[in-house]
């Protein structure tokens, strides 16, 4: 069976944890989109793993680990998530391959991304400052690209920096009046990159569908979330990639015909991180004690995200939008101790009720939150291993989310170490 593991807020939902168990009956895991603005965390034991683009599988012995073309790779980061695996006795030898055609974060787009944004003043987008957008505008633009197969013709990619850097200088200067960026050193680098990482370059197109013939088992991993899409998100507070699973076929080159189970990933109540719209955000008390019991701080930038109610309506257009199967809600046991609790079934927008989300910012700006109110809990959940043992409260929670979403609740995160989690057959 193959498998596609995916957000559908605005990111942050707990899919590292959620690949992390459906990888233990997996024979390969591939990571689609996006780069290292991803925080995938997996938690096994007293131990915490917080990986940013190495697929949420690796923690998996025998797993094979797949780096697809539409991810946007930063060599920096990828180079230290593997010797910090092996450090925890991780080895990844033979078990992980990364495409020759994903496009690569270097130095300059990091400085590009933090200049952009802070010329933007009060109008800026909440990046991570990680050189992600940068990068995927020189995949659009084509000219001025590098990709992880670059790194096998050094020569060859040092007279393609060189193009580059002189490129960037001048633009940068232009708008910014930034400083010369240096070419020796991102040469440097690079070298030291490619000594590293191009024994795990391959053409993984041709490998995942020579797995699918020989009838292996795959996990599709999704970043980010499906509100963060760039097409069907709220634009222009998104991210620069396809983050829907709308993005997995394109992102790997592998047919959404070729996967048999669509599972989105969706918190008990709403985060966000950065600008933008958030109809059911809590500034208050009640916010802040989301954020405390879930630690409620990105795992890529420490930032304090937004919390709010769970808002179905969100959550049923991504479900939609993807064709999602099933819904694993993480982060159940976070809402203890909240005597009331709500769920937003609809938006009163102009006067008019409607239970379908609009990305259009504009339109989603005048989104009035329509709740139901339901009793919480005082409970701990985090012992509970049946559905059948949870609070009635708290059944009757999941169950009101699964009607207003069509979608039934098969997984439930009741902690954060792997085993406290619900499966519902």
């Amino acid at each position: 069976m193959n498998s596609c593991v995916v957000g559908l807020q605005w990111g942050d939902e707990g899919k590292g944890k959620v690949v992390d168990i459906l990888a233990a009956k997996s024979d390969i895991v591939v990571r689609y989109a996006g780069g290292a603005n991803a925080g995938h965390t997996v938690v096994v034991g007293d131990t915490k793993f917080a990986l940013h683009i190495m697929p949420s599988g690796a923690i998996r012995d025998g797993v094979t680990c797949v780096i697809a073309n539409a991810v946007v790779l930063d060599p920096e980061v990828l180079r230290g998530e593997i010797e910090g695996l092996a450090q925890r006795g991780i080895d990844l030898t033979r078990r992980l391959f990364i495409s020759d055609n994903a496009h690569v974060v270097l130095d300059y787009h990091k400085i590009e991304d933090r200049l952009r944004e802070d010329s933007l003043g009060n109008k800026r987008l909440g990046t991570t400052i990680r050189g992600i957008g940068p990068c995927y505008a020189d995949k659009v633009g084509r000219s001025y690209a590098v990709r992880m197969g670059d790194f096998r013709n050094l020569d060859r990619l040092s007279e393609t920096l060189a193009r580059i850097v002189d490129y960037k200088n001048r633009l940068l200067a232009g708008l910014y009046g930034a400083e010369p960026i240096p070419l020796d050193p991102i040469i440097e680098k690079c070298r030291i990159h490619a000594q590293a990482l191009c024994r795990y370059v391959v053409d993984t197109t041709e490998y995942l569908h020579t797995a699918i013939e020989a009838g292996k088992s795959i996990l599709f991993e999704g970043a980010q979330g499906t509100l963060l899409d760039l097409d069907h998100g709220t634009f222009p507070y998104v991210t620069s990639s396809n983050s829907s699973l709308l993005g997995m076929p394109s992102g790997c080159g592998v047919s959404a015909k070729l996967v048999d189970r669509s599972v989105g990933i969706a918190k008990a109540y709403t985060t966000r991180v950065g600008e933008g719209p958030f109809p059911t955000e809590l500034d208050n008390e009640i916010g802040q004690y989301i954020r405390e019991r879930g630690h409620e701080y990105g795992t890529t930038t420490g930032r304090p995200r937004r919390c709010g109610w769970m808002d179905a309506v969100a959550v049923r257009y991504s479900a939609r939008i993807g064709a999602i199967d099933e819904i694993a809600m993480m982060h159940l046991d976070t809402l203890a101790g909240l005597k009331e609790l709500k769920i937003c079934k609809a938006y009163r927008i102009d006067g008019k009720e409607t239970t379908f989300f609009p990305a259009n910012i504009d339109r989603l700006s005048l989104a009035e939150p329509v709740y139901d109110t339901l009793p919480g809990w005082e409970e701990d959940l985090r012992k509970v291993s049946r559905f059948e043992d949870l609070p009635q409260t708290a059944q009757t929670y999941v169950g009101r989310v699964e009607e207003i979403t069509g979608k039934p609740v098969t997984v439930i995160g009741v902690g954060p170490e792997r085993s406290e989690t619900i499966v519902r057959t």
